[in-house]
């Protein structure tokens, strides 16, 4: 008996094309989620409070910094990534109302505004940024945040290439290519606190980072990973003593000399074989006292000889001294670092983040402590609001399935109404969001600010 195939092929569309233009229709619809958001964490009244990013005189005149930062946020959130990109949010009215805001700043305001930028000002938004971590981590249901029951964080130092030799504290890499210093230590998929060419080396700025939010782990079960650029001695002696559970760091100081050692052992030392990438491959621990520190630490130490070849190769993970894991255990979490290098790649390239927009260092400081607001924007929507289904999502796929939906706005017996149009497959998703945390209010009310007014002259 034959059973019939469906065919399915690519035929012409039926429809006809017609253009109109609407001035009340938005492409980014979704946007709203993100102001309102950011209201029920309290981060717009924590940044109306912020005087030192307002460089202005007279302060009841022009753009208040709260208008310029949601500006370039919504952009931002909205796959917008230039100062231009922020310009056109100007020709979208019904987006600029539906967010509260009553005009979108110029490119030169928002350049202008960026390069007023102060130590101070720049600190300031950074410890907004941390603030608002730690607002998300209270209230994320446990189950979406942890990992084996506990809190994870990564320390990483990336470079990121600019063009041009006007660029403010751009220096020369490995390569010899002109390149911004970008630091940062994340928790989970947050974004906790970020340096932009700011610090010389990676030992100063680890330091500091894990100095300043050791409460954020304090009393709590956390692993936390770090790259070979975090393997000096100093730095392996700090991590040991800065309150983590676990720990562990990519290590490649020094292999010659640990893997004389690691040679040395006899094969009985050598266990757990483990068949990964056609290779067997076997663990063992390997003691060492590396550069100035001159107490002997345990390293994680892997073999394997792949296929064809004569000699072993070697890997090393640092970890903690009494570690009560095996030495697979330790690669076998290690290995996990690549899940905390896909969320980097979120705000790198779905905030496109390759590009800083300025030349002034500053300017670019400021930028990107912006752009940190808006990665953990998008990921408390995420990790608060959205199903289980969408935990996996990446910050572009939030921004087309959620962000970029179209709206209309509609006027009846005096009352604007933002009509959102969204697929059947979020349709009661929405419904409930919309139900449960936009404000109402009743006819003939007043919508009720919950941000500081401005000073008076």
């Amino acid at each position: 008996m034959s059973i019939m195939k469906t065919r399915h092929e690519k035929r012409k569309t039926r429809y006809e094309v017609e253009v109109a233009g609407n001035g009340r229709v938005t492409a980014h619809g979704g946007v709203l989620l993100i102001d309102q958001m950011a209201r029920e964490l309290g981060l717009w009244k924590t940044i109306s409070g912020l005087a030192a990013i307002d460089p202005r005189r007279r302060k009841g005149a022009g753009y208040e910094p709260l208008a310029l930062v949601s500006q370039l946020i919504f952009t931002l959130v909205s796959d917008g990534c230039s100062l231009a990109d922020a310009e056109r949010l100007g020709q979208d009215p019904v987006l600029l109302e539906s967010v509260g805001l009553s005009t979108a700043a110029d490119a030169s305001t928002l350049s202008v505004w960026l390069g007023n930028a102060t130590e101070a000002g720049i600190l300031a938004m950074c410890e907004a940024n941390s603030w608002l971590v730690r607002e998300i981590l209270s209230r994320c249901r446990p189950n979406r945040i942890l990992h084996a029951g506990e809190l994870e964080g990564w320390f990483d130092d990336t470079e990121i290439e600019v063009f041009g030799p006007h660029i403010g504290g751009a220096r020369r890499n490995y390569n010899g290519d002109l390149a911004l210093s970008w630091q940062t230590i994340w928790i989970g998929p947050l974004l906790l606190d970020q340096e932009l060419g700011g610090f010389r080396d990676v030992a100063e700025c680890q330091r500091a980072f894990l100095d300043e939010h050791a409460d954020v782990w304090e009393g709590r079960k956390c692993h936390f990973y770090a790259d070979s650029g975090s393997s000096e001695a100093p730095l392996l002696q700090h991590l040991s003593e800065a309150g983590f559970t676990t720990w562990s760091v990519s290590y490649n100081r020094w292999m010659p000399k640990l893997e004389e050692l690691a040679c040395a052992l006899p094969e009985s030392d050598w266990q757990d074989p483990t068949e990964r990438n056609g290779a067997t491959e076997t663990y063992a621990w390997v003691k060492h006292a590396p550069g100035e520190l001159g107490v002997p630490r345990r390293f994680a130490a892997c073999r394997w000889k792949p296929a064809g070849e004569m000699f072993w190769h070697y890997a090393f993970v640092a970890c903690e001294s009494k570690s009560a894991r095996s030495p697979r255990e330790v690669f076998e979490r290690h290995r996990l670092k690549g899940d905390f290098e896909r969320h980097f790649s979120e705000v790198l390239t779905d905030l496109d983040l390759h590009h800083p927009p300025c030349l002034a260092l500053n300017a670019n400081r400021m930028f990107y402590a912006i752009a940190a607001l808006a990665h953990n924007l998008l990921q408390a929507l995420k990790l608060l609001r959205l199903g289980d289904e969408a935990q996996t999502w990446r910050n572009r796929t939030i921004i087309r399935n959620v962000i970029t939906v179209p709206a209309t706005q509609v006027s009846h017996a005096n009352r604007l109404r933002l009509k959102i149009c969204v697929p059947a497959g979020l349709l009661r998703w929405w419904r409930l969001f919309v139900q449960n945390h936009l404000p109402k209010r009743k006819r003939g009310e007043r919508p009720v600010e919950d941000v500081a007014p401005p000073p008076s002259d």
